[in-house]
């Protein structure tokens, strides 16, 4: 196993250690390869990292070992001093905590570098805590349901708000099932607003088809159906970042998609479409740029549900 080497990244020196180290034993993913991974989506994921703080979930001995894994809120005292960070409330009890901050292509692959396996940021910018950028839904199935059904759910959403021409945008979660945003950019907005209109579409759509879906979280309930999780429209909540890598068998992506993608994935019933791997997420950013820019730049309001 390598014991380490120096790069230089735009101008950064950053020693990369353990590169050989297999991150995910069922693939024989390396440590290395998942750091190539991340420079290489970089141009496309630092956008929706950059100004927010961000939860790293790191796997030092690799996705299976979860005695291992943690999450890690408090930015590392370790950090190289160009690593920026943001004082955000992190809840009563822990109070104002310093988070880490991913704004550039160093930022990135030191995080990578400490085996951070997933990110998952806040919805809202650092300078503004209670302003969420985006309505947020967690669309996550309750086996045998599968990211088919939660297809199915998800374009209810995109015609839910496409009636009041508001457009929504899928991505995967990487893991199970997938989630649908919907950009506001406004200052209108807080979480006290975007909360209670999340949890009230959730209930419309359990009161419309309540073998489908459900808005609650009680797990005994939720066999056969999507449950579309709300409650990540909270400051304190945070959602799997746009091309994170997840802690699953193989090294699959939270991955943006088109509307036709999860369109044909519903007709066809065939959840391998929407699996993606960390070699196929760089084809596809190549190939298609950021599916998911539209959501950092898109100003909308939410529609009157009166």
């Amino acid at each position: 196993m390598a014991s380490g080497r120096q790069v230089e990244i735009e101008g950064r020196e950053l020693k990369l250690t353990n590169v050989d180290k297999v991150l995910y034993p069922q693939s024989g993913f390396t440590k290395g390869e998942m750091i190539d991974y991340y420079a290489s989506v970089a141009p496309a994921m630092i956008p929706h990292l950059s100004g927010r703080a961000v939860t790293l979930r790191r796997f030092p001995e690799g996705v299976e070992d979860l005695d291992a894994a943690f999450f890690e809120k408090r930015c590392p005292k370790h950090r190289p001093k160009w690593v920026k960070t943001a004082n955000v409330e992190a809840g009563p009890r822990a109070g104002k905590i310093e988070f880490c901050v991913c704004d550039s292509l160093p930022t990135l692959v030191w995080m990578a570098q400490l085996a951070t396996v997933e990110f998952h940021p806040s919805l809202s910018v650092a300078r503004a805590p209670k302003r969420p950028t985006v309505l947020a839904f967690d669309l996550d199935p309750g086996p045998p349901a599968d990211i088919v059904d939660c297809c199915r759910v998800a374009l209810r959403l995109r015609d839910m708000f496409g009636h009041f021409g508001v457009q929504s945008f899928p991505k995967t979660s990487g893991s199970k099932g997938m989630q649908v945003y919907i950009p506001l950019n406004s200052k209108k907005v807080n979480y006290e607003i975007t909360k209670p209109f999340a949890k009230a579409i959730a209930q419309l759509l359990e009161k419309q088809t309540p073998d489908e879906v459900i808005s609650t979280m009680k797990k005994v309930d939720r066999e056969g159906k999507i449950f579309v999780d709300w409650s990540q429209n909270h400051q304190r909540k945070t959602t799997v970042a746009v091309y994170s890598l997840r802690a699953r068998e193989r090294q699959t992506a939270s991955t943006p998609v088109t509307w036709d993608e999860v369109a044909e994935t519903a007709d066809s019933g065939d959840k391998d479409k929407l699996v993606f791997e960390a070699g196929t997420v760089i084809e596809r950013v190549e190939q298609h740029g950021d599916l998911f820019a539209p959501v950092l730049e898109l100003e909308q309001e939410l529609p009157d549900l009166l």
